[in-house]
């Protein structure tokens, strides 16, 4: 039980201003190939280790957040999700004719600063709606800092998703060494560096949002806060900030 009635969580849902764009979206068949060949790469070459894995959906709708220090890091997360991640990225990823094939074959979301991000937000309905893994930076973007703390301040986005869609699982993953493995700027991969991938246990942003460690939200709280967009903006702000502070606590660099 989340502790809000359904009425209050689909006036929390609907408050969000979200929707998807009508197009059906669907995980590209070529998709699960790249899986296979990560599988049999990482565990081949590289000395990673998970910690949790049974605790991310196999199935259904699911929004994987974790914090982002090297490239790499979307190859682990996907490692350790074994299924397909479809995830918000930046358009400079899809210039680049090769890039935008690999991109675009493993169905990933281009974003556009000018348009706040928010016709990616619409795709990433989209891909909830269809019951699929949505895949989340809550930074925004790679830490640019050369040494640590690499974690930085978390932006909304992610908080937006998760009131619009407030019974699907979160799964808060940390990645552990992957700055080492390919620094930021390099191409060149150290496989034999140690990398971690810890993963906490899910929640949903109905329990978050009832827990007195959380939103510490009641039934009666709802109507009010859903009407003000400056009150749903600090509930998002909340959020946002608790989860940056979850991965420190994890363990993030």
């Amino acid at each position: 039980m989340s502790g809000l009635s359904s009425e209050s969580l689909n006036s929390l849902s609907s408050a969000v201003g979200l929707e998807g764009t009508g197009t059906s979206f669907r995980s590209p068949s070529l998709y699960q190939l790249v899986i296979a060949i990560l599988a049999t790469s990482i565990r081949s070459f590289t000395d990673v280790r998970f910690h949790g894995l049974s605790r991310i959906p196999r199935k259904g709708p699911v929004i994987v957040v974790c914090n982002h220090v090297s490239n790499l890091d979307p190859i682990f997360m996907v490692q350790a999700a074994r299924r397909p991640i479809h995830f918000l990225s930046k358009k400079e990823n899809f210039e680049n004719p090769l890039k935008r094939f690999i991109m675009t074959s493993t169905g990933q979301i281009e974003t556009y600063r000018q348009t706040g991000a928010r016709d990616a937000l619409s795709r990433a309905v989209d891909v909830l709606d269809a019951g699929l893994a949505l895949g989340i930076f809550p930074e925004g973007t790679r830490s640019r800092r050369h040494e640590p703390p690499y974690l930085q301040q978390g932006k909304t986005g992610i908080a937006r998703l998760a009131a619009r869609f407030p019974d699907v699982p979160i799964v808060t993953m940390v990645v552990i060494g992957t700055q080492d493995m390919m620094r930021p700027g390099s191409k060149l991969v150290r496989p034999w560096k140690k990398v971690e991938v810890n993963i906490d246990e899910t929640i949903t942003f109905a329990q978050w949002a009832a827990s007195e460690q959380g939103g510490g939200l009641s039934d009666g709280d709802i109507g009010g806060l859903s009407k003000s967009e400056e009150e749903m903006g600090n509930l998002y702000r909340r959020f946002t900030d608790q989860l940056i502070e979850t991965m420190r606590l994890m363990g993030a660099p």
